[in-house]
């Protein structure tokens, strides 16, 4: 995620508001009116098209009344979120104007402009959220999504994030949902929303308990089955959804920012201009190894303090916790749930995976012996830091370089670990006809599947299929 930045005015929590049926925004998901809301857009949902607009008269009638539901229920459950007050207001409006355009494409921006989640990163505060929107690896047609979620925001990210400064950055847990999240998405980001211009964004939310509650899933299966030994610390992470959520919002806090950070050739991440895959594995690679090596650095910082006789604060002790385990989350959220995710259709997470897979052990500090995997701890966090360098480097270098020179440049890292398609193009070296040509011919010769599965991927994806698939649409609550 790349945004600009932000400031940020924390909420002030008091008694949360309470309804003439005792309902509060802890309980708001078990409210009649919840449930009616959740219930009507649902309903809704089949009535619209790609872009979010119903286009048959005859189902009018129908979406009128689903609205109108929608919008009294809005009515009802916002005196819970009082801190939303502004876009609470706001909604009922754009669907007036929706209802009232004939459900043409659906407009609401004015309602995304006055909600401002950032501005209340406190642990526990609630959100209803309710928009026209697609879910990304969930559905690309905007339907009327509805949301309840959970900020989490512990003591020791809000002390962490005056160092790893993040003003967009909003960390949320899901409490119940419509269908577009009974999905793959963990991701609420505002350029989903449905509206007539784009405004200047200013935040993006993370759904970390789905992102822990899927790590937990599959690591722990994935260790079975490879017969890995976990550390202790990293074993608790399987027992302890809090612990492992925790630690997701340190890891992305500081993978987001990185997206903008560093010696870069411009922006790394090029939004909406068409480049080879494996330029968004080596930029989220990029960040996702930031966010391990500042952690290695946070970690040895505070352990120094602790072997000197020193007594750290209570939120240290928590830095100091979790630092260590973001570092086991990284390897392993990277090498057993990203490299078998998903389609073998330019996968660019999946290759990411791989490539840290195949760099560890090259280095000899993983390995696979006797059908058994293992680790050499002590040595792994030089060898994880050091493809961070090679991929800063890589960075660095492409600052003086063309684009097209840039992607040949970051194909040969990627293959120098990862063995390419026997039938690449790119492999065997592109002809001068496309080599003088235009960037469009360089990323059409990039194969689907690029850097095909290795023979252990291949074996573990069979045996790891079904729990995979498992975790479309878990939360916290099924993990």
């Amino acid at each position: 995620m790349s945004l600009t930045y932000a400031h940020e005015a924390k909420a002030i929590v008091g008694e949360p508001e309470v309804l003439e049926d005792g309902t509060t925004a802890a309980t708001a998901e078990k409210s009649a009116a919840w449930i009616a809301l959740k219930q009507a857009a649902t309903a809704l949902q089949p009535l619209q098209i790609k872009d979010g607009s119903i286009p048959e008269a005859s189902d009018h009638a129908a979406a009128r009344e689903h609205v109108d539901t929608i919008v009294a229920s809005i009515r009802t459950l916002a005196p819970l979120f009082p801190h939303d007050a502004e876009y609470l207001r706001a909604l009922p409006a754009d669907f007036a104007a929706w209802v009232d355009g004939g459900f043409g494409v659906p407009d609401f921006l004015d309602s995304l402009v006055a909600f401002q989640p950032q501005l209340h990163r406190v642990d526990g505060i609630r959100h209803l959220v309710v928009f026209p929107m697609y879910t990304q690896n969930g559905s690309s047609e905007r339907h009327v999504e509805a949301l309840i979620v959970e900020t989490i925001w512990p003591e020791f990210i809000d002390q962490l994030e005056t160092q790893y400064t993040n003003k967009l950055f909003v960390s949320l847990r899901l409490v119940d949902f419509t269908p577009g999240y009974d999905t793959n998405c963990a991701v609420l980001f505002p350029e989903t929303v449905a509206m007539r211009e784009i405004p200047a964004f200013t935040w993006g939310a993370i759904f970390q308990d789905r992102e822990a509650a899927r790590y937990r899933r599959v690591v722990r299966a994935a260790s079975d089955i490879t017969k890995l030994d976990l550390p202790a610390d990293a074993a608790a992470m399987l027992d302890d959804q809090q612990l492992t959520e925790r630690t997701f919002v340190m890891w992305d806090i500081i993978h987001d920012r990185t997206h903008m950070r560093g010696d870069l050739p411009f922006d790394p991440f090029m939004i909406k201009q068409r480049m080879p895959f494996f330029l968004y594995s080596l930029e989220e690679l990029r960040c996702d190894l930031t966010a391990f090596r500042e952690c290695v650095s946070i970690q040895r910082s505070l352990q120094a303090r602790v072997d000197a006789g020193e007594q750290l604060t209570e939120t240290e002790q928590q830095t100091l916790l979790h630092a260590g385990l973001v570092q086991y989350a990284v390897i392993f959220d990277r090498i057993f749930r990203f490299a078998i995710t998903g389609s073998r259709v330019r996968n660019y997470d999946g290759l990411g995976g791989q490539l840290l897979f195949a760099w560890l052990h090259q280095r000899n500090v993983l390995h696979w012996t006797d059908t058994a995997l293992a680790f050499d701890w002590d040595d792994v966090p030089a060898a994880v830091v050091a493809l961070g360098d090679a991929i800063d480097h890589l960075y660095w270098q492409s600052i003086d370089r063309p684009k097209t020179a840039h992607w040949l440049a970051a194909y040969d890292l990627v293959r120098s670990v990862v063995t390419p398609n026997p039938a690449s193009t790119w492999n065997r070296g592109l002809p001068d006809e496309i080599l003088a040509g235009a960037p469009k011919g360089y990323t059409d010769q990039v194969m689907d599947d690029e850097f095909p599965l290795s023979m252990f991927y291949e074996a573990l994806s069979k045996k790891m299929g079904d729990v995979i698939e498992s975790t479309s649409g878990i939360t916290g609550r099924d993990a």
